[in-house]
Parts: C-alpha cells; structure tokens; sequence
C-alpha cells in the first residue's frame, strides 16, 4: 500500500511538473512512476477552471472594465500551464496548413520555429477565445471551468488509447509507461462527471457544450489517423 501511494504521488507530481507550471516536489520519470500521470492530467485543468473562476469574481470586486476581465481571462490557461497546448495549437496549424504529405506534416510538429500558419491560428485564436469571453457571465463561465477538465480528461483517453503517429515523443513516452486500462478507467469516469456538472448548471448549456466536445473529439482522431496516421504529443496538446 505505502509503495502503490508512492507511485501515485510520483505520477502526480510528474503530471503537474509536465502539464504545469505549477511549483511541485521533483520526481524521477522512471516507467514504474510514469504509469498513473494520465490520469491526473485533468486535475490541472482543475486548477485552471478555479483560477478563472476566482478572476471573474475579484474583477468584479474590483470593479474591473471587460478588457481587463477578458484579458485575464484569456490569460490564465496559458500562465498556469505555460503555453504547452497552445505550442501544440501553433505547430499543428503549421503542419496542416503546409498542405504537405505526411512525413513532411511530422517533421514540421518538430521544427522549433513558428511558422505564418501558427501566428496567425494564434492571433485568430485568441480573438476568438477573448471575444467569447467577454460575453460569458459568470453562471455559463462555470460550465466552461469544467471544460478545463473534460478537454484534459479526453486527451488522456485519446493517449492511452489512438495509435501513436510515431514511436518516439513525449506522446509515445507516456502512452508506453501508462497503466492503459486504469487511465481509460479514470479519464472516462472524470470525463463524465465533468459533463453531469455541466448539465447540472444549465441543461441547454451543459448539453450544448458536451456536443461540441463530442464533435470535436471525433474531429481530432479523424483528422489525426488521416493527416498523421496517428496522434503525438502536439495533436493530443
């Protein structure tokens, strides 16, 4: 028992220091410690959805304007877990903005310079997300926290359970260590107690936004075997 509660606090820890930038204990990323840090990927998502609740309300305490309330908004997925998902954001709408053929598409997820494609997905992106946001009030901002963990929840699955595009990667690296059945187990139990508390705030909304996660996600495997012939770490981001 003591060692299995080592091995879970290791792959915690190892989760945070991977998905975060959240301050946690270093851990060895040894396989045995590795096998469980799927399945508290969706906790930082968590973290994420209370900070943006947290802003909402000190913003209005605050009395702040809508620019500075969207901005933080916007600001704080990317200042909690340092901009992991949207560097994969960027790198996959440069390969797949190329139009090339798939190696040439695997190669550009690997080349560290930002390509016209990624610039502008990023500026789109975030004019986007800020515009939506600034017309959310508080009570369908709740339903959106708990996309932070939905979103993480179904990543993980798609990790532990979509070919790889490759057999190298941090994708790779982590779909090779996990405890596959126990991340299924717990990506899908978080998954849908994510979308109960959705449905629980706002029927319509809740529902709107589980059909939407649904599509999306059958979006990404599809566009992920066809384009890619498999998932890597940039597509799960």
């Amino acid at each position: 028992m003591r060692q299995k509660m080592k091995q879970l606090w290791n792959s915690f820890k190892i989760a945070f220091s991977m998905y975060s930038r959240i301050p946690v204990p270093k851990s060895e990323w040894t396989k045995e410690y590795m096998k469980y840090t799927l399945c508290f990927f969706p906790a930082v998502g968590g973290i994420v959805g209370l900070l943006v609740i947290c802003w909402s309300d000190f913003s209005s305490f605050l009395n702040l304007g809508i620019l500075a309330r969207t901005a933080g908004l916007a600001l704080i997925p990317v200042i909690v877990t340092g901009g992991i998902h949207m560097d994969g954001f960027m790198d996959t709408a440069d390969a797949l903005g190329s139009c090339r053929d798939r190696e040439k598409k695997l190669l550009i997820l690997k080349d560290p310079h930002c390509g016209a494609f990624a610039v502008l997905s990023c500026v789109g992106y975030f004019i986007a997300y800020g515009g939506a946001l600034s017309e959310i009030g508080r009570g369908n901002l709740l339903i959106l926290s708990w996309g932070f963990v939905l979103s993480r929840a179904l990543s993980a699955f798609s990790i532990a359970s979509f070919p790889m595009a490759k057999e190298t990667g941090l994708a790779a690296s982590f779909s090779g260590t996990a405890h596959k059945r126990a991340v299924r187990g717990v990506s899908a139990v978080t998954a849908a107690g994510s979308a109960a508390a959705m449905c629980l705030l706002n029927p319509a909304a809740g529902l709107l936004c589980i059909g939407g996660a649904i599509l999306s996600f059958a979006w990404y495997y599809r566009m992920s075997m066809k384009q890619f012939g498999g998932i890597t770490g940039d597509l799960a981001g």
